[in-house]
This record gives C-alpha cells, structure tokens and sequence, in this order.
C-alpha cells in the first residue's frame, strides 16, 4: 500500500456514538453484541456490560438507527442516548447544576450532631 492509499483510507469521515444497550445478563451478551456491530463494513465497537453502553465508531454511511436495528437483531434493546437539557422549567436561561454531594454532606452533618453525645 502506498502513501497515497493509506491517506484514502484514513481520511473517510467518522461517526461516534454512545448507545444505551438494555436486556444484558451477562458478559457474554456483551461480547454477543460486540461481535454482531463489528461485523458491519467499517463499525468499531466497544460494549461494557457493567454501565450498559456500547461506544460506536462508523463510517458516514451507516445511520444510528441501523445500528440499534442489528442491536436488536441480536435479542437486545438499543437506544441513542437522550440529550441534555438546556433550558430550565421556566424557560429561562441554562439550567442550575444540581449538587450531587448535597445528600451526602446532609448524612455527614447529622452523622456528627449525633455522633457528639456518644463522645
């Protein structure tokens, strides 16, 4: 293969995309998935049964939906991950980000008040 060749080759554009995958029990419903996308002309696949995502790396003309439809050819449900959300209820600007240590500084805080008088 020539120089030439090799930047034909790399230079087809790519899509990725994060599915959300549901109905695994077990790794081997993970690898089955695996294999089954990898067998598309140009897919890279990755699934990771413990967050039930697969990442997907296609050329430009194979569409998301046609990747979900191989996903459930296989006996599995797939689904495009939802978008985040910009906008508050109110329809004002960008939504607050919520505080995720809040539950857990609120169970410190009363760990503490009622771990004084044991002290």
């Amino acid at each position: 293969m020539t120089v030439s060749e090799s930047d034909a080759v790399e230079e087809q554009p790519l899509g990725s995309l994060e599915l959300s995958i549901g109905g695994m029990t077990c790794a081997s419903c993970a690898n089955r998935i695996e294999r089954r996308l990898n067998k598309l002309d140009g897919v890279t696949a990755t699934v990771n049964y413990a967050t039930e995502k697969a990442k997907v790396t296609f050329p430009d003309g194979i569409a998301p939906h046609d990747l979900i439809a191989e996903v459930e050819k296989a006996g599995y449900t797939a689904q495009l991950p939802a978008p985040p959300r910009q906008h508050n209820e109110n329809g004002g600007g960008p939504e607050e980000p919520e505080d995720e240590l809040g539950p857990l500084r609120a169970r410190l805080i009363t760990a503490l008040v009622l771990a004084v008088p044991v002290v």
